[in-house]
């Protein structure tokens, strides 16, 4: 499992993406919520402006999985 660093106490999912080079922009995310490719703490999501904070564990199937950390603002 890699580390995402977050500079911020949240962050959106589909920011998020687009931050680790997994999707180019915000529109891209609409079909890995429509496939339920996404986990959340082991929970399926759907909602593209879900709030990921530091100690979240996200999964992209097929893609990876990645522990949110708090960086240095």
């Amino acid at each position: 499992m890699e580390e995402i660093e977050i500079h911020t106490p949240e962050i959106n999912i589909d920011q998020l993406l687009k931050w680790a080079g997994i999707i180019d922009n915000g529109a891209q995310i609409k079909p890995f919520l429509e496939d339920k490719l996404i986990k959340l703490n082991g929970n399926i999501i759907s909602e593209r402006r879900k709030k990921v904070r530091p100690g979240d564990i996200v999964e992209v199937k097929g893609i990876g999985c990645w522990r949110i950390i708090t960086g240095e603002a």
